[in-house]
Order: structure tokens, then C-alpha cells, then sequence
């Protein structure tokens, strides 16, 4: 049993970068389906499918990389808030992760979003992780 389902995720997505996977699959959440949605609305997999075969369901999801130098578009997935250390923030002490090149990913009441978009929103929540 896995006590903290989302640096699972971030985990196995780490490794297949690590070890140049082209696909990799992920025991599914509605949390994890919404942090792969902000992953691939901002660009850093290539695609996603969730597949409801079984009784959790699964996450495919197609990384990204480089067509030439085959660098991935993920260098850095780092979890931010654990189940033994909640991290908040409210709009005013919003993280900016690499001053803006990175997003940090939000579970606010409106959503899972980017710290971006939360402040846009005028709203604050958990910081989940940062991705650069």
C-alpha cells in the first residue's frame, strides 16, 4: 500500500524519464487525472489516456522529449507537500518556481491548477509539486 499516492505518481513518472520510456502507466486517481491534465495543458507530456478497464483504472501517459537532442521536457518533478507536512499558500506568498520558467501545481477549492493560473483566480491551496 502506497501512503502517499502522489509522489507515487511523481515517482514513476521520474523514473521512466530516467530511463527513457516512451509510455508509462499509473494506478488512477481523480487527483492524478487532474495533475495530468495541467501536465499536458502546459506542454511537458506528449499525451495522455485514462483507461477505465479495471476497477481503479489507469493513466497511460506519453512523455515528452526533445525530437533532436532527445532531452525531456520534464527535468525536475519535486513534491512539495507530504501527508506529514501539509505546505500551503495564499495568493500573496504564491511560490514561483525558477522566477516563473516552472510551474508549481495547486490543489485550490476552484481545482487542480498552476500557480499562475491561481493567482489569476485570486485563490490559494496545497502546493502539490513543482515541475520544471
Amino acid at each position: 500500500m502506497n501512503t502517499d499516492p502522489i509522489a507515487d505518481y511523481l515517482t514513476r513518472v521520474r523514473n521512466a524519464i530516467k530511463a527513457n520510456h516512451r509510455v508509462v502507466e499509473i494506478p488512477a486517481s481523480n487527483l492524478k487525472k487532474e495533475i495530468t491534465k495541467v501536465l499536458f495543458d502546459k506542454g511537458y507530456i506528449a499525451n495522455y489516456k485514462f483507461d477505465e478497464d479495471t476497477v481503479q483504472g489507469t493513466i497511460k501517459i506519453a512523455l515528452k522529449y526533445h525530437p533532436v537532442s532527445k532531452v525531456p521536457a520534464i527535468r525536475t518533478l519535486k513534491r512539495v507537500s507530504k501527508p506529514g507536512l501539509r505546505k500551503y499558500a495564499g495568493v500573496d506568498t504564491m511560490p514561483r518556481v525558477l522566477n516563473g520558467l516552472g510551474i508549481a501545481i495547486l490543489s485550490t477549492s476552484k481545482g487542480v491548477m498552476t500557480d499562475k493560473e491561481a493567482r489569476l483566480q485570486n485563490v490559494g491551496g496545497e502546493v502539490l509539486c513543482y515541475v520544471y
